[in-house]
């Protein structure tokens, strides 16, 4: 499973961990938040699905990495929803596999959910939060859910239109 990075370009699941632990070993005294977030968008012939992992030093910066897939299916926005928060919980659970064999095992995990009390997802905010809490990690909703809904939504948007 390959990310991107926008500045160390195209990245193994492996190496991005290391570049973030790297990040994370640049200033220990800082607090440090791993946010993963997926966002879609519904193109011609395929939805376009971006998973963004972010790793914020809190007051001093980040860095993100993505990844874009399609689905060929025609899904309901519901169930791109679930598929959303399913594709952020296996990208989660496999980073924090990786994070429990290192020294910094206190790097809170975050679930970023493009879902919010106003539009159209406002009806399945409580289950798809109970999914990610059930799963283990904590859920952030709109406004606070910027890892879907600002960074991977960046990269669905100009996707979209080649699926």
């Amino acid at each position: 499973m390959y990310f991107i990075s926008p500045t160390k370009g195209k990245m193994h699941i492996d190496k991005m961990f290391e570049d973030i632990m790297e990040f994370v070993e640049e200033d220990r005294q800082s607090n440090y938040r791993l946010m993963v977030g997926t966002d879609s968008q519904p193109g011609k012939s395929a939805s376009c699905f971006v998973t963004a992992v972010i790793i914020y030093r809190e007051g001093k910066g980040a860095r993100y990495y993505y990844r874009k897939f399609y689905n060929k299916k025609v899904l309901s926005l519901k169930q791109r929803i679930f598929m959303e928060a399913t594709y952020s919980i296996e990208i989660a659970n496999q980073l924090f596999e990786k994070i429990n064999k290192t020294d910094k095992r206190d790097i809170n995990i975050q679930i970023h959910l493009d879902v919010g009390e106003n539009g159209k997802t406002r009806d399945i905010i409580k289950e798809v939060v109970n999914m990610v809490l059930g799963c283990g990690f904590e859920a952030q909703v709109k406004p606070a859910s910027y890892g879907a809904s600002k960074v991977a939504d960046k990269y669905t948007k100009t996707m979209a239109n080649i699926g």
